[in-house]
């Protein structure tokens, strides 16, 4: 697979809590330089990036991050605020604590609210896969095609585990058609990204593909 083909579909990403606006600038040339999907960022970066990019650049950004445990009010005011600030696609966590309790229902009241405050953008639902068992897994994979989510995402990247093999595969597996599959934290090489896209992922969360890309041209 083309290097060229996975920068694509990569969601080039920057969430360090320190990271400057500077740096969310370079992240985004690098973006448009690559031909990437989006740049998924912090909420405060949201605006000023809009402002730098304008059309140019699909803007991500990140809901109840990196946690999920704010409440689904909390959640649906800050999905606002970042369309209004320009947003084009959100990435939301699941309330993870809802999930252990077996609270279905307001699992889905959760994505649903969010959904219904970005209406009209991506939808991309992060479920922290290496902190569910196998059968909370394949619950979700309903539950957030029930909510109207456009992805489903293995992971935050900042919990113990990134993306796995096993993971992409159960999560296309188990999502109905219409939900597509992005893999996320820890995809470090080109050989982990072609496999995840062999295994049904169609975006990658990662910024080390564009790093690869830009070695290769030194």
């Amino acid at each position: 697979m083309d290097i060229k083909d996975i920068l694509k579909l990569c969601d080039h990403t920057l969430l360090r809590v320190d990271c400057t606006s500077d740096e969310i600038k370079a992240l985004c040339d690098q973006a448009m330089k690559h031909g990437c999907a989006s740049v998924c960022i912090p909420p405060c970066h949201v605006a000023g990036a809009k402002r730098y990019v304008g059309d140019k650049l699909k803007i991500c950004t990140v809901i109840g991050f990196p946690n999920g445990y704010m409440t689904t009010a909390a959640k649906a005011f800050e999905t606002q605020d970042a369309v209004k600030n320009g947003a084009d696609e959100i990435d939301m966590v699941i309330n993870l604590s809802m999930v252990k309790d077996g609270c279905w229902n307001d699992v889905l009241s959760d994505i649903k609210a969010v959904r219904n405050a970005c209406r009209g953008k991506i939808l991309k639902v992060i479920i922290e896969c290496c902190l569910l068992t196998e059968e909370e897994k394949i619950r979700m994979c309903s539950i957030v095609a029930e909510g109207g989510a456009d992805f489903i995402k293995t992971s935050t990247g900042f919990s113990k585990g990134g993306a796995t093999r096993e993971d992409v595969a159960l999560l296309r597996k188990y999502s109905p058609g219409n939900v597509q599959v992005k893999a996320a934290g820890g995809i470090s090489s080109i050989e982990d990204a072609e496999d995840f896209v062999t295994l049904g992922a169609t975006r990658l969360g990662t910024s080390r593909i564009v790093k690869i890309a830009e070695a290769a041209e030194e």
